[in-house]
C-alpha cells in the first residue's frame, strides 16, 4: 500500500486528488492537507471584490466533498515537509508518505513593496477569498466617497488578467452608477506593454486591449515599477507619484514557507523545479502543481515578471502528476505524460469581455510562435465565464476531475490536457539553475 499525500485543496489540489482516487486501487492511501476548509473559485475573486458575486456562491466545503469518496482529509497547514525523510509536519502531527503532491498555491510576497496589501498596507487585492472581502468593502466606500482609482500590478507579478478584469469591471460599475466622471482609473503594469500578460502577448492582445483601455478612458501606464505605497500616493521608480483613494494592485508570487525552508526543494522563490512529468529532479517522491511549480519566463523583460498559470494549465499538471503516480505504482499502463499548457481565460469587463487562447501558453523558444493564438472579444464572453464558473464548481461537487465528456468537448475545438513525454527525459535546463 503506497501513501500519497496532497498540500493544498484548490484548483490544482483537489482535482489531483480526484484523479488520484479514480487511478488508485482503494489499498492505497490518499490524504488532503489544506490551510484552509473551503475550495474557493479564484477566477471570480474579482467579482467579489467588486460586490457582483457573493464569496460563499464560489465556495464548497471539502471535508463533506472528500471523505465521501475514500480520502483522508487533514484541514491543517504544513509546517515543514522533509525530502529526505518523506515526511510532512503539521502542528499536530507528522505523516510520512510514498509520494507527495505539492499543490499549495502561492503565497503573496507583500512584503517585496513597501506599503502593500490590505493586511499591514494601503492596497486592496483579490488573490484570495480574504483580500476580495477586505476588497469589496474597501470598494463600497470608494462608491460613497469616490475618488482617483490606481490598478495593475507590482514588478515580479504573474497573473495580470484579474488586473486587467477589475480595471475594466470597475469603470464600467462607475458608468452604471453614474460615478465614472469622478474616479479617475490609471492602470500601472511592469509588463513591457500592454496585453503582454506575462507570456510574451499573443495574437492581437495588445491591440484589442490598448483598445479598450483607451475608449474606456483609461489611462495606462505600461513598463511601470511601483515601488513604494503610503496611505493616499503610489511612488514609481521613474520619479512619478500616483495620488488614489482605492488601489487593487497584484503581488509577486512566492513558495510556501515549508518549501523555501527545506533545502534544495525549491528555487530561490519556493518554486517547486520539475521535469516534464511534473516529478521534482531531485526528489522522485516529490510532484508539484499548479502556480507553485517554477516555469521560465519566454523572454526577459526590462522590468521581471513571472509567468501565469491559468485553471487549464493548473488543471492539467494535476491531471499528469496523478497519471504518473499511477504509473509509478502499476495501476495504469501507458507511458508518462506531461501537460500540454494549453491555456484558454475568460476575462469579464461588464458589458464585453476577452477571451484569450494560447496553444501552448509558452511560445517555442526556436521559433517563438504557438500553434495557436487567439484574442476574442464580445459580451458573451462574461456568460461563458459564469457557465464555466457553474459548470467547475458543479464537478468538484460531484468528485470528477475532468470528465468524460469534457476531454472530448476539448478534443473536439482541437485542444487536449494531457501529451506524451518528450523523450529523452531529461531535466531542462532552466530548472536546476533557479
Amino acid at each position: 500500500m503506497a501513501h500519497i499525500v496532497v498540500i493544498g485543496a484548490g484548483l490544482a489540489g483537489l482535482p489531483t486528488a480526484y484523479e488520484l482516487r479514480y487511478l488508485l486501487p482503494r489499498q492505497h492511501k490518499i490524504t488532503l492537507l489544506s490551510n484552509t476548509p473551503k475550495f474557493t473559485f479564484l477566477p471570480s475573486l474579482p467579482w467579489v471584490g467588486l460586490g457582483l458575486t457573493p464569496l460563499e456562491q464560489v465556495q464548497l466545503e471539502v471535508e463533506e466533498l472528500v471523505t465521501k469518496r475514500g480520502i483522508e482529509w487533514l484541514p491543517e497547514a504544513v509546517t515543514q515537509l522533509n525530502p529526505h525523510t518523506q515526511t510532512v509536519h503539521t502542528n499536530s502531527q507528522s505523516l510520512d508518505y510514498d509520494y507527495v503532491v505539492v499543490a499549495t498555491g502561492a503565497e503573496l510576497a507583500l512584503d517585496a513593496v513597501p506599503g502593500l496589501g490590505p493586511d499591514n498596507g494601503f492596497t486592496q487585492s483579490v488573490c484570495n477569498p480574504h483580500h476580495a472581502l477586505m476588497a469589496n468593502a474597501a470598494w463600497q466606500d470608494l462608491l460613497q466617497n469616490p475618488g482617483p482609482l490606481v490598478v495593475g500590478a507590482v514588478p515580479g507579478a504573474s497573473c495580470f488578467g484579474p488586473a486587467y478584469e477589475f480595471a475594466l469591471l470597475a469603470d464600467y460599475i462607475l458608468r452604471q452608477q453614474g460615478l465614472r466622471d469622478q474616479v479617475p482609473i490609471t492602470f500601472v503594469t511592469p509588463e513591457p506593454y500592454a496585453g503582454h500578460l506575462g507570456i510574451g502577448g499573443m495574437a492581437n492582445s495588445s491591440q484589442l486591449v490598448t483598445q479598450l483601455m483607451a475608449e474606456r478612458e483609461v489611462e495606462v501606464l505600461e513598463n511601470s515599477a511601483i515601488i513604494r505605497i503610503t496611505s493616499q500616493d503610489i511612488y514609481l521608480a521613474n520619479g512619478h507619484t500616483l495620488p488614489f483613494r482605492y488601489a487593487m494592485l497584484l503581488p509577486q508570487f512566492r513558495g510556501p514557507r515549508f518549501v523555501r525552508e527545506a533545502a534544495g526543494l525549491g528555487d530561490t522563490k519556493g518554486f517547486i523545479p520539475i521535469l516534464p512529468t511534473y516529478r521534482h529532479p531531485v526528489f522522485p517522491s516529490v510532484y508539484g502543481a499548479g502556480v507553485v511549480t517554477h516555469l521560465a519566463p519566454p523572454e526577459a523583460t526590462p522590468i521581471p515578471i513571472g509567468v501565469p498559470k491559468t485553471g487549464q494549465m493548473v488543471e492539467a499538471m494535476g491531471m499528469a502528476v496523478a497519471h504518473n503516480i499511477a504509473l509509478e505504482l502499476g495501476a495504469v499502463f501507458s507511458p508518462p505524460v506531461a501537460p500540454t499548457l494549453e491555456a484558454i481565460c475568460f476575462a469579464d469587463f461588464g458589458d464585453t469581455g476577452l477571451l484569450f487562447l494560447a496553444d501552448p501558453v509558452l511560445p517555442d523558444p526556436e521559433t517563438g510562435q504557438r500553434r495557436r493564438a487567439i484574442t476574442l472579444g464580445g459580451r458573451w464572453v462574461g456568460w461563458m465565464k459564469t457557465a464555466f464558473e457553474r459548470y467547475f464548481l458543479a464537478k468538484m461537487r460531484c468528485g470528477s476531475a475532468v470528465p468524460w465528456f469534457e476531454r472530448l468537448g476539448l478534443k473536439a475545438v482541437g485542444l487536449s490536457l494531457l501529451e506524451a513525454v518528450p523523450e529523452p527525459h531529461t531535466v531542462p535546463k532552466d530548472v536546476l539553475s533557479h
